[in-house]
């Protein structure tokens, strides 16, 4: 590894789950815009709902989320019943009255996040779920899925999640290695991990996921490839290794890390490289910058067949034309722009109580936005992009792109991406380069705002 490279490795930009990113969002879009961009939808647009529930057992250290530690019931049922109230404010929205089983909108996808949304009492849950069956229709082979710390699943919540019709659960495992658990704060043995893995798949839910991450403290390049073994010894569906992203500036429990014990850059790109070759060598298929599945899941064959995707919960196989986010901190994405709930959940509920949609912030878009989007989110996802081909379908000036292609003619002198024709390539080796170079084409990016992780 060249100096060269650990320099650009080492820089921050952005991680691209949208464009623009979040730090660009303003108050210029609050609840009389979302409420407007609801309305306009067209009524067979087809849709996605995120739910994003903030609470944990406990904090982890590394932990990037929205949430905060609760150890008593009650805030995590009040926080449902709101839950609930703004369901049938989006209801209302889209349809111009309240809910009825005849105006029901195609659902293409539900995804559960937070947070350890599994916090959720079987009631809250069902009454939630009985709520979106009542607003959106599931279209067949619907994806519901569910992020569960391993940690907090029982015999009962496993049953809950397939009478809610959850088919897909992604498991935050991290490491297995204890000295390194021991340094994040969160503490989960293997056979704790397998029983999990155990029970959903008897009670049906095949399709399952893991979250590994590198560049943890203490951890090294064996300590990863212990991980990436004991998880593919449960044979998940999907793998997603995340480099972790030290952000104390943002996530002030990340201060209980010790900063001098984090991998630097060339020990960071070590456990990458080995654990995606260890992967890859156990028939995952490698899937953007950190996703790896088997062959025969559909994010593996979306990924085959150009039709991958990439949102604020990463790779996916969405098709839907917009994404509704639901709870404090939501982030949705409309045809017209992108919305975000009020972040801190008192004044998320006040809004919502209120009768008024929670949304305080977000960016509308223009054609240019829309474009430079298309041209991250096929470099994220393809590694190869016509940016011109892109900018002429929207009608716009190529010349707009000399920006572009001012900061790619460094990337493409030092081999981080090629020209192959019209075509901008990144070469197989590169690859964990990526976010670096779909950031040439961020017209944002240079004003400053907001700060970023590191590129790999």
């Amino acid at each position: 590894m060249n100096q060269t490279l650990l320099d650009y490795a080492a820089r921050s930009v952005p991680r691209y789950t949208s464009y623009p990113t979040a730090p660009h969002f303003t108050g210029d879009v609050g609840n009389g815009t979302y409420a407007q961009w609801l309305a306009d939808l067209p009524p067979d647009a087809r849709l996605s709902v995120y739910l994003h529930v903030p609470y944990c057992r406990t904090m982890c250290h590394y932990c990037g989320c929205h949430t905060k530690a609760v150890l008593r019931p009650e805030p995590v049922s009040a926080y449902a019943r709101t839950l609930e109230r703004e369901i049938d404010l989006v209801g209302q929205h889209l349809v111009g009255q309240h809910l009825g089983a005849t105006d029901r909108r195609p659902l293409s996808h539900i995804h559960w996040g937070g947070g350890t949304p599994s916090l959720l009492d079987r009631a809250d849950f069902s009454a939630i779920v009985e709520r979106l069956t009542a607003l959106f229709e599931l279209e067949p082979g619907a994806e519901h899925a569910i992020e569960l710390d391993p940690r907090t699943v029982t015999g009962e919540l496993v049953e809950t999640l397939v009478a809610g019709g959850v088919n897909r659960a992604s498991l935050g495992v991290q490491d297995f290695n204890p000295h390194v658990q021991q340094a994040i704060g969160r503490l989960q043995d293997e056979a704790l991990v397998r029983s999990v893995v155990d029970s959903l798949r008897a009670a049906g839910i095949d399709a399952i996921n893991m979250d590994l991450m590198y560049g943890l403290p203490h951890q090294g390049v064996d300590d990863v490839i212990r991980s990436v073994d004991a998880a593919v010894r449960m044979a998940p569906s999907r793998i997603a290794l995340f480099g972790y992203a030290h952000v104390p500036w943002m996530k002030k429990h990340q201060r209980l890390i010790d900063s001098a014990a984090l991998p630097g850059a060339m020990e960071r790109l070590r456990q990458a490289e080995a654990a995606a070759d260890r992967l890859v060598a156990r028939g995952y298929v490698a899937i953007g910058i950190d996703h790896f599945a088997l062959p025969d899941d559909p994010l593996a064959i979306a990924a085959s067949d150009g039709t991958l995707r990439r949102n604020f919960q990463g790779y996916t196989t969405d098709p839907a034309d917009a994404l509704i986010g639901l709870g404090a901190s939501s982030i949705g994405r409309m045809p017209q722009g992108y919305c975000q709930n009020a972040p801190d959940i008192g004044g998320w509920r006040r809004a919502v109580e209120a009768g008024t949609l929670p949304v305080v912030r977000g960016r509308a878009l223009d054609d240019d936005d829309r474009a430079r989007a298309d041209i991250i989110e096929r470099l994220m996802c393809d590694f190869a992009v016509d940016a011109e081909a892109i900018f002429m379908r929207y009608r716009l000036p190529v010349a707009a792109l000399e920006d572009a292609d001012a900061v790619l003619a460094p990337l493409i002198r030092d081999g981080l991406a090629e020209r192959d024709g019209a075509v901008l390539r990144i070469p197989p080796a590169m690859r964990s380069y990526a976010r670096l170079v779909a950031s040439a084409f961020d017209a944002y990016l240079q004003n400053g705002v907001g700060r970023h992780s590191v590129a790999v």
